[in-house]
């Protein structure tokens, strides 16, 4: 009979590696707010993308930092795709692997495409499924390692906008919630996000995908998350380029300013060049934004290991 003799080191690196990158489903049972519908779902490599769409069934994917570097702190990140796909791997896998890096675990939120077909009320379902992943993840902090204190989100273009929801509409309870459970956000990181659904500057396609064609007035404000800042809004980092003609870098602008106005900590960075979805990379300069978003956490002590 053969036997394998393993170190330790050798069986926690096989743990690891074998409890890294864990999908699980968002809901343990019913789907809220969910018909009951085929299951779509589809995913497709598009201009070197990997790109998810026709999501209905949202799910939630672990990266857990190394216990050797793990600060104890985490970020779920939403992927962007103008609310009709999440660009998956460049704005979420990518992104949690260089998080791990640093000994910071994350989170990819796949979460609902807002259809009329896959659901009761459209518009409320990604923030279910936003607010169902901050719900999972803090409730399950000790399991994951993490402090349930220093769990953060972060969001690209139109997850930009998702993840700015969470944190300025965390009261504006969409999910069941028996325990109670905070569902604030500590800190945002919005990366060339949508902010604002207004006429001037909004992103009339995520607008019309979450709210449809011709939404109230009382609706387009209540989304733009600029409009909806308190004291009580988490710590913001934003990144931008100025020339990004999808998505107009004064939606950045706008919600740091008003986040000044109410005295929450926040940091801009707007790039000349780089225009819309650079990912990690905005290829026109040699900056990291990346090593500057870990610079602002660490200055607001959520690497410090405790």
């Amino acid at each position: 009979m053969l036997k394998i003799s393993l170190t330790l080191p050798l069986i926690l690196l096989l743990m690891n590696t074998i409890f890294a990158q864990d999908t699980f489903p968002l809901y343990k049972d019913k789907i809220p707010n969910s018909k009951s519908t085929a299951n779509e779902e589809k995913t497709e490599e598009r201009n070197g993308m990997t790109i998810v769409s026709k999501i209905s069934v949202p799910t939630i994917r672990y990266y857990p930092a190394s216990e050797k570097t793990s600060t104890g702190a985490a970020v779920i990140i939403f992927p962007g795709g103008g609310y009709s796909i999440n660009a998956v791997r460049h704005e979420g896998y990518d992104i949690a692997k260089r998080f791990n890096e640093v000994g910071i675990t994350a989170f990819v939120v796949k979460y609902r495409i807002p259809e009329d077909e896959t659901m009761v009320e459209k518009e409320i379902g990604p923030l279910q499924d936003a607010q169902q992943a901050i719900k999972m993840v803090r409730e399950n902090a000790a399991a994951y390692k993490i402090d349930p204190q220093r769990i953060g989100v972060m969001g690209f273009s139109a997850g930009g906008h998702l993840a700015s929801t969470i944190g300025t509409h965390y009261s504006e309870l969409k999910i069941e919630n028996p325990k109670n459970t905070i569902l604030r956000p500590d800190f945002m990181i919005l990366i060339y996000p949508v902010i604002s659904f207004q006429d001037d500057i909004g992103h009339r396609g995520s607008r019309d995908r979450l709210l449809g064609k011709n939404p109230t007035k009382e609706k387009i404000d209540f989304y733009s998350n600029e409009l909806q800042i308190t004291n009580e809004t988490p710590p913001t980092f934003l990144v931008h380029a100025s020339d990004d003609s999808a998505v107009l870098s004064i939606n950045s602008v706008r919600f740091y300013e008003n986040l000044l106005k109410h005295k929450v900590p926040a940091e801009l960075h707007i790039y000349q060049a780089g225009q819309h979805g650079f990912g990690l990379n905005n290829k026109t300069t040699k900056d990291d934004w990346f090593q500057r978003c870990i610079n602002w956490m660490e200055s607001n002590g959520w690497l410090t290991k405790k």
